[in-house]
């Protein structure tokens, strides 16, 4: 299932790209106040071992990922949109197939100039995962799958935009939804939903940073860091969401990319999370 999951992402990835260059060509003339730009991955690894004396059991690894940017720019106003999208899963002989990645999330900041690099800004986050995910400490107890849970953030703001590369947005009155399934909560809490329920309202303020740079040539590290402090609840336990994707580009197909993501959210967790991604695959940007 997760093997055709996978498949199944890494065809929506390509149907994208295609996407992208029949709009490029529909829309030659006139200067866009759009820009779009985005890259995609996939990055594997694969061991065989026969009659190995110093041991070593097969296994195969694969991991896919989009990361796509549509942003708008014409007079006062501007409007910026990031998707982010990844899938990955290991294989080791002898044990069930897992996860090792797996991430959708939407972006979108609109903005109004106030004065110099300053503007009225309103913004929306989702956040999900495409798959099922399994307790480590009991593989056959699922504990998370799409829609649950799912995270949803929206409010007004002041947001600081030296360019598409670096900003700031920061709102003092952000709503953020928690969605999980009935039977997430059937029998206690579930990521901060109540048990019984099916969503959490929570009511506070949030900062959001990206700060994209380029090392050397064909070398871009992009930083998101994405804060959130619940006015209704614990205020100082702040939500904590940071993720670095590094990348270096061999030739225009070939890239070793380095993603590393840190999450501290006392609802989920009561400690931090941590995952991270290295490997040398295709990388195609479009």
């Amino acid at each position: 299932m997760k093997r055709k999951l996978f498949l199944s992402f890494s065809l929506l990835a390509v149907s994208a790209s295609y996407a992208q260059a029949q709009v490029e060509n529909d829309t030659l003339g006139p200067v866009s106040p759009w820009t779009k730009k985005g890259t995609i991955s996939l990055l594997g690894s694969q061991s065989s071992f026969s009659q190995w004396q110093a041991g070593g059991s097969n296994n195969f690894a694969a991991n896919a990922a989009l990361n796509y940017d549509f942003n708008y720019k014409k007079e006062d106003w501007t409007w910026d949109n990031k998707i982010i999208a990844s899938y990955g899963i290991n294989k080791i002989k002898g044990s069930e197939q897992q996860k090792t990645d797996d991430r959708l999330e939407l972006n979108s900041l609109l903005g109004k100039k106030a004065s110099g690099d300053w503007y009225y800004s309103a913004f929306v986050n989702f956040k999900t995962q495409f798959d099922t995910g399994m307790n480590p400490d009991n593989p056959d107890e699922r504990i998370s799958h799409f829609m649950s849970p799912a995270y949803l953030q929206i409010g007004p703001g002041m947001l600081w935009k030296k360019n598409d590369n670096l900003k700031v947005n920061i709102a003092p009155a952000t709503s953020r939804f928690i969605f999980v399934h009935r039977h997430f909560t059937e029998l206690g809490t579930s990521f901060g939903v109540e048990q019984g329920k099916t969503m959490r309202f929570e009511f506070g303020a949030a900062v959001n940073a990206y700060y994209k740079f380029t090392v050397m040539e064909n070398f871009t590290v992009e930083n998101i860091l994405n804060l959130y402090s619940n006015y209704r609840e614990d205020p100082q336990n702040v939500d904590i969401d940071y993720q670095l994707n590094a990348v270096l580009k061999v030739n225009r197909y070939i890239s070793t990319n380095f993603t590393f993501q840190t999450i501290y959210d006392d609802n989920a967790y009561r400690g931090f999370q941590t995952r991270h991604t290295l490997g040398v695959g295709l990388n195609y940007a479009f």
